[in-house]
């Protein structure tokens, strides 16, 4: 037993584990090993729709029509992964973000390839969309593999990890193909069948994302410390950070922070930015909230360095977080006029220097409390590098600090 347990931990876990591995390797494994075993369930699915769908079941279907369907698939999902690699840094910063929507494209991916069941007619538009979609996927998982596995090892063994976490995957994906075979042999519901699998597959993709810990400050990380730091003066360790980081944005959620912003999108007259910038002249950006848009920006100037920017982020949060009690404030007022049948004017349309009040008491806040911040980061083992920001950044040229 004992020489079988070893011959199974040679494949299946790196040498030295658990000492050679963070704490946090086993939890992500085990979802991910999930996430396989869902995925190559559904494989079989959705295989056996397209293969009836194109024709391979049926006798008048012939090998060459059934071959150019194959390859003109094929060939549209290569495209579809080459578009989506000039995605760039954001492999590296955004990378749990990334690998979640990757595995819900996937997912979607799944879904078109059995429609392709119910409009055989439509196999090759239907075909050629859902392999652009699962092959956009496979280069976030690709991508983001690398700098997830580099996070669990320890030393100098990352190809050690590497190749375990990939056996792990293929192990589970093999188990779940051969589950996957008994079931259809039943031939069960499709869809039912489908919406089971889909459901376990990203329930266990959403696990193994957020068990990741990562040191570095992205957006969502940064946003969870600066607003922790905030509200009680902790800054959360590496665990609590990640534990809180939001995994999923949808495109159409409002982002109330902008970094980087271009003169037009944060100034809504230039009397604002004439009444704001004399508050950052010894500063390397200006921060200041568009009551329009409902949003805070930070606009950097053209000398900005690194802990600039990082400065400028954390400006950002504190001001949005005065702009956030303001609004509570006023609404609280509200309701006690209401109630109390009496009116308080309020002017329906707030330029950017109604809450110049706001922005000076923000800046007051940042001089004495982002050098503590960075500290209290450091000492939780946070790293504040690069990641944090998108490159290419608009400038501010010709407002350079006195």
């Amino acid at each position: 037993i004992s020489e079988i347990m070893s011959f199974i931990r040679s494949y299946v876990v790196p040498e030295g584990f658990p000492d050679s591995v963070t704490p946090s390797y086993v939890p992500y494994m085990t979802w991910r090993a999930l996430k396989h075993f869902f995925g190559g369930a559904m494989s079989v699915f959705t295989t056996r729709a397209l293969l009836n769908s194109v024709g391979v079941s049926q006798s008048r279907a012939t090998s060459g029509a059934v071959a150019i369907n194959w390859i003109l698939k094929d060939g549209a999902g290569r495209v579809g992964k080459m578009l989506f690699a000039r995605q760039g840094k954001k492999f590296d910063y955004d990378l749990k973000q990334l690998r979640f929507s990757g595995d819900l494209m996937m997912e979607l991916g799944a879904g078109i390839e059995l429609a392709t069941a119910a409009f055989p007619q439509l196999f090759l538009p239907l075909a050629c969309m859902a392999n652009v979609v699962k092959n956009v996927a496979a280069v976030t998982s690709t991508s983001t593999r690398t700098p997830i596995y580099k996070a669990y090892a320890k030393g100098e063994n990352i190809g050690d990890v590497t190749a375990k976490g990939e056996s792990v995957g293929n192990i589970a994906d093999l188990l779940g193909t051969g589950m996957s075979i008994l079931m259809s042999k039943r031939n069960p519901s499709l869809v039912a069948s489908f919406a089971v699998l889909s459901c376990g597959y990203l329930l266990s993709s959403y696990q193994e994302v957020r068990s990741v810990v990562l040191n570095t400050l992205n957006t969502a990380r940064f946003t969870v410390a600066v607003d922790s730091f905030i509200k009680t003066g902790h800054v959360p360790s590496l665990k609590e950070g990640n534990l809180e980081e939001t995994i999923f944005n949808p495109p159409w959620r409002h982002q109330p922070v902008a970094i980087g912003s271009r003169f037009g999108e944060a100034f809504q007259e230039p009397a604002s930015f004439v009444a704001t910038r004399p508050l950052f002249e010894d500063e390397r950006y200006i921060v200041t909230y568009n009551p329009a848009k409902d949003k805070v920006y930070a606009l950097l100037k053209d000398q900005a360095k690194q802990d600039d920017i990082l400065k400028a982020a954390f400006h950002a949060h504190v001001l949005l977080h005065f702009i956030n009690a303001s609004h509570a404030n006023l609404k609280a007022r509200k309701r006690m006029n209401s109630d109390q049948g009496s009116y308080h004017y309020v002017n329906p349309n707030p330029l950017n220097m109604d809450f110049l009040a706001h922005i000076e008491e923000s800046c007051k806040i940042v001089t004495s409390s982002y050098g503590v911040f960075k500290r209290k980061a450091r000492e939780q083992g946070w790293i504040m590098s690069d990641s944090l920001l998108n490159p290419g950044r608009a400038r501010l040229c010709g407002v350079a600090p006195q």
